[in-house]
């Protein structure tokens, strides 16, 4: 029943790959995953008894190569590039020569004992990868990573337990007469039971939020749309003792002439230059934002009155600054922004206030001659005895 089910799964997971462009998040390898762990255990079935054969040193081969198999695929989920049949063949061949060499010198319980100790090893690792997983990589999935890493640790305890066993005991350990044995068996069937829907639920819930966060954001730049920004608003305002945030939002100047002199894709080539300056120049854990043709947004987060405008100053000096290679033509583009600053805003329901507001101000900039920075009432905020860098107080160039 155990074989038909990891069967059924190593088909389902195949047909899911199929579906998915791209990467498939490791679900082909979960497939024959499944597989080698279905083989595994019909070679068990048929070997009956403990003993040295070919069929032996198969089924200790596809035992070991299977977990290593649902690793490697677990580390395509989390989008590392890893080659699946290569390391499956090597360790394969490797191993099934190491069983030779062990059996030849040392007998079958040394060889299964050999075995038990790979199983706590492999596993072991597993276990430490997966903590190390919800600490970075895995941070967004911390509950189930932390199921895993509970199913992991305990076949981890009961191989070494195992391993312990043969070698006091000899293979009259394995017998399936043993309390231990009987439980290591259900253990195992349980967990090859619970894994396979468990990595259904994990992509799942991938996509999940995959399709969340495409929601969230501009196709073009990537950077969060407004509603993106309204949720992304909403988790940091749920914090205690949350700092009140300041909204800039910038306006590519003379952006239609570009887009008439130069065409559409040399201005969607400065929307995207810009939006890389923009991410490059903000603060690790400030928010950007798209919020129309040629409108960015940063939302300035834990910073004061004097910050906003200094940062507000990079952005402006740096898109000043760096020239636009037009791929059609080959020609140098530059452009400039002028940017508007809301007050201090206090939660995630002042975000359209702050963009009204923000708008006034860069409103102002621009007619008074763009590329320059207006704020709604940031300089009202300042303390007197701060003294703003004199490129704040530009004049605006002429045109």
């Amino acid at each position: 029943m155990l074989c038909a089910h990891l069967l059924c799964f190593s088909g389902m997971f195949l047909l899911i790959s199929r579906r998915l462009p791209g990467n498939r998040m490791g679900m082909d390898f979960f497939a024959v995953g499944n597989l080698l762990l279905a083989s595994a255990y019909i070679l068990q079935l048929i070997e009956g008894g403990h003993a040295w054969s070919v069929m032996s040193v198969v089924n200790h081969t596809l035992t070991l190569a299977a977990p290593i198999v649902y690793w490697l695929g677990a580390m395509r989920f989390f989008g590392r590039q890893v080659r699946l049949w290569r390391p499956l063949i090597v360790f394969c061949v490797a191993y099934a020569i190491v069983q030779l060499l062990v059996q030849w010198n040392a007998g079958s319980a040394a060889r299964y004992a050999m075995l038990a100790a790979m199983a706590t090893l492999l596993f072991f690792v597993m276990a430490l990868t997966v903590i190390y997983g919800v600490r970075t990589f895995a941070k967004d999935l911390y509950g189930e990573m932390v199921f895993f890493a509970l199913l992991i640790g305990g076949i981890c305890v009961l191989n070494a337990l195992k391993f312990m066993k043969i070698v006091d005991g000899g293979l009259d350990a394995l017998n399936m007469d043993s309390r231990f044995q009987m439980i290591f068996y259900i253990y195992m069937s349980t967990l090859a039971t619970i894994l396979p829907p468990s990595i259904v639920w994990l992509v799942l819930r991938r996509l999940t939020d995959n399709l969340r966060d495409m929601a969230a954001r501009d196709p073009m730049t990537d950077l969060l749309n407004r509603r993106g920004l309204l949720e992304a608003l909403q988790r940091y305002f749920k914090a205690r003792n949350a700092a009140p945030a300041y909204l800039l939002l910038m306006d590519v100047d003379h952006f239609k002439l570009i887009n008439d002199t130069h065409g559409h894709q040399a201005g969607d080539e400065v929307i995207c230059h810009v939006a890389d300056l923009l991410r490059a120049t903000v603060r690790r854990g400030d928010l950007t934002g798209r919020i129309g043709g040629e409108e960015f947004v940063a939302i300035c987060l834990e910073a004061d009155a004097e910050g906003v405008m200094n940062l507000a100053e990079r952005l402006r000096a740096s898109v000043e600054s760096h020239a636009i290679k037009d791929a059609a033509s080959g020609h140098l583009l530059r452009c400039t922004v002028t940017i508007g600053i809301s007050p201090h805003f206090h939660g995630a329901d002042g975000l359209e206030d702050a963009l009204r507001q923000a708008d006034a101000a860069l409103y102002r900039g621009k007619s008074a001659g763009r590329n320059r920075i207006e704020s709604a009432d940031v300089f009202d905020r300042i303390p007197a005895e701060i003294s703003l860098p004199p490129e704040l107080h530009r004049r605006p160039r002429p045109g």
